[in-house]
């Protein structure tokens, strides 16, 4: 009986948030853009009505003094097979997660959970372009494969008739993989339904041949050698790509399942986050994500350790933090999530000690909320 009372209490709680509204008063903001000292946040039906002053009126109240509120993050590279995940997602302040490869099906049935409470929203690439035999096709489900550029017209108009929001090609030379040609008209034909594509790449040359031909970005970053600073100089030139580098997945595999040195592992890291910080500098935009549930990695706080890494690799604290709200929202246009601003969907975590100043500071979340409503921890 307490326990059904403390969860009625609990319902009742989140219902108020929700439909009553409330501000969040003299709390460092950071609202996607910049970081606002001393700043209120107000929250009515789910929407962020002003940042500022703080209106009068009936509201709930929340005292942030000496706190860091932030927007709800994303996590720009998962694979969501279990509907549980979504959760573990939200109760980590990820309430948003881009998937690059899964059953259709399945992702039509999580989609369709994105207004729940307390459940991270899906977006979804449905079935990754991949060869016959190729890398992404070894999982256990059927997976629908291309042979050649001429399929590439058929395959995305079936991905779009399924409801994905986003394309991913897999260039993974390890096992059977895309010609770039295949690779060059697959891109074609989903940017004339409006899609985003990311790119799955291991190798710097199929990094660059892969920006080159219009992809919007690489879902990974490559790990076998740096870029030559011609290549890096043209793909300066390119507007408003991505990447999503993965360094603690790929550091993971390399430990886990390639079974390399720790000097081995050691001189991969030391690579990729060299590579990360020539991309930023070029003006190549960075995401966040992980890429779970390879390695072991979960759907939740290990999306801190991925931010860890873009802070060593150059990164600002502030700098990092979009790279995990407004950055993913730009570049995957999900619509009023990243910011801050009046307008938005009041997705909202709040901290109880700054992560600019210490990106280990996203350990000590304290409140999280999805469209207004708080997210049970």
């Amino acid at each position: 009986m307490k326990i059904i009372l403390s969860y009625f209490l609990f319902t009742v709680n989140l219902l108020l948030f929700a439909q009553e509204g409330f501000i969040i008063e003299n709390a460092t903001v950071f609202d996607g853009d910049q970081v606002l000292e001393q700043t209120n946040v107000t929250v009515i039906n789910g929407q962020i009505t002003a940042v500022g002053e703080a209106p009068d009126g009936n509201y709930i109240r929340i005292d942030a003094t000496g706190k860091f509120l932030m927007p709800g993050m994303t996590n720009s590279h998962v694979h969501a097979f279990n509907p549980l995940s979504l959760k573990e997602a939200a109760r980590a302040g990820v309430l948003n997660v881009l998937d690059m490869h899964g059953m259709e099906p399945m992702q039509g049935y999580m989609k369709a959970q994105k207004e729940l409470p307390g459940v991270a929203r899906m977006y979804v690439a449905g079935y990754a372009a991949t060869a016959p035999e190729g890398h992404g096709t070894q999982y256990g489900f059927e997976v629908p494969t291309l042979t050649g550029p001429d399929d590439a017209v058929s395959w995305v108009e079936d991905r779009v008739a399924a409801g994905v929001d986003h394309i991913k090609i897999i260039i993974e030379p390890w096992k059977n993989t895309l010609s770039h040609q295949t690779v060059k008209a697959i891109i074609d034909a989903a940017h004339t339904h409006n899609k985003v594509v990311g790119v799955h790449v291991s190798r710097a040359s199929d990094g660059y041949k892969a920006l080159v031909s219009g992809a919007n970005g690489l879902v990974h970053l490559w790990w076998d050698q740096p870029l030559d600073d011609d290549a890096l100089s043209h793909i300066e030139q390119l507007e408003g790509v991505f990447v999503t580098p993965t360094i603690l997945t790929t550091i993971l595999i390399h430990q886990k399942v390639m079974n390399k040195t720790v000097q081995e592992v050691a001189n991969t890291k030391t690579l990729m986050l060299t590579e990360v910080k020539r991309l930023f500098d070029s003006g190549v935009v960075i995401l966040a994500g992980t890429d779970p549930p390879n390695a072991g990695i979960n759907m939740g706080d290990d999306l801190y350790k991925e931010m860890a890494y873009l802070k060593k690799a150059g990164l600002s604290g502030l700098d990092v933090l979009k790279t995990a709200t407004s950055n993913p929202a730009r570049m995957f246009g999900l619509p009023q999530v990243g910011y801050i601003k009046p307008g938005y969907t009041a997705d909202l975590l709040l901290l109880s000690k700054n992560p600019i100043e210490d990106i280990e500071n996203l350990n000590s979340l304290e409140m999280i909320w999805k469209a207004g409503v708080a997210v049970q921890r």
